[in-house]
């Protein structure tokens, strides 16, 4: 488990923390923070040959691994900050709540951040400068199964005033999420159990749809919605849904999908693919957009009109089938009519 592969990319979103007072709120890890004239970026450049075609483990630390197990994976903290730029590397606690992955704020420590380190544990970049560091995660041999959730923080501060005063302080970090036990790791799975169409507080027509993390492991969400068989048989999409969320094992939350203000109320046959890493599920439902406020949820499934196409498609194949068997009869008797006696 501990094979690495080069050169990949961690691409989050875009995430800047200002926390002078300590105790500050958790915040969203992302890979790069504005800091002055430039920012402050951090990338993975390994990951577990076996997760190869996982997308989620070229953005962040993801791996199972049974107790007793040493990874080693390593990171580049990069300056576009105009001058020179110090700061800390370390690992903190994180959550997933509401929807969204959290890290804690500064040093928090948790279970999963006691068994990590990071070598070397600061950074000293001139403008445009980059280096690599190395997380280690050292699982005991007692851990106990489960899935644990944590950051490695890249950290920058504001000069101190004289006389004191408020530190400004920054950070961009990456996730782990870390499942321990034997064997393979457990599987992910999730269901779209229901689309409702909404409209915004400034009126653009919205979908929510509700899902519900039926796996094993965290979630990171994303997809694309299309339109079609609306009025007039128009059709629309794809339209992204809106990236970050982020299920906890056994949690339902909900995920936003914002559509052009100029589409029209509906009725619309709507199909939403969303996928987490190499899982990828798919769910259709018909949706009218309320003038205002939101609309009862609706079931996914197949919508009526394509049960419905469905039905008439194998009435026709029956019919067809039916016509052709008389026809085929029929040659059989005129054909023995014709036979001499």
């Amino acid at each position: 488990m501990g094979a690495r592969r080069r050169g990949l990319l961690a691409v989050l979103a875009l995430t800047v923390v200002v926390a002078a007072p300590a105790g500050a709120a958790p915040t969203t890890p992302g890979s790069q923070l504005t800091a002055g004239q430039g920012a402050i970026g951090v990338r993975l450049l390994d990951a577990p040959v076996s997760a190869g075609k996982d997308p989620r483990a070229r953005l962040y630390i993801v791996d199972h691994l049974a107790p007793g197990t040493v990874i080693h994976r390593r990171i580049e903290v990069s300056s576009t900050v105009t001058g020179r730029t110090q700061g800390l590397l370390y690992p903190a606690a994180a959550v997933i709540t509401s929807g969204s992955f959290q890290g804690a704020d500064g040093h928090t420590p948790n279970e999963l951040s006691s068994w990590t380190s990071v070598a070397p544990g600061r950074f000293d970049l001139a403008a445009g400068g980059r280096m690599a560091t190395t997380v280690t995660v050292a699982i005991p041999r007692d851990a106990s199964p489960g899935e644990r959730y944590a950051v490695v923080w890249a950290e920058t501060r504001s000069p101190t005033a004289k006389g004191g005063g408020v530190v400004a302080v920054s950070r961009v970090g990456i996730r782990l999420y870390l499942s321990v036990g034997p064997g393979g790791a457990p599987a992910a799975d999730f269901k779209i159990e229901s689309l409702a169409a909404q409209r915004s507080t400034t009126g653009f027509p919205v979908v929510v749809a509700r899902v519900r993390n039926t796996g094993g492991r965290a979630l990171d969400l994303g997809g694309t919605m299309s339109l079609k068989d609306g009025p007039g048989g128009l059709r629309a999409g794809p339209f992204n849904a809106r990236l970050g969320t982020t299920l906890a094992i056994g949690a339902s939350d909900a995920v936003t999908i914002a559509l052009d203000e100029r589409l029209p109320a509906g009725p619309w046959d709507a199909r939403l693919t969303l996928r987490s890493g190499l899982v990828t599920h798919t769910a259709a439902a018909t949706i009218t957009f309320p003038a205002k406020g939101a609309a009862a949820p609706v079931g996914t499934g197949f919508p009526w009109r394509t049960w419905l196409y469905a039905a008439v498609g194998l009435l026709v194949l029956l019919l067809s089938l039916v016509v052709l068997r008389a026809a085929r009869g029929r040659r059989r008797r005129v054909g023995a009519a014709r036979s001499p006696a």
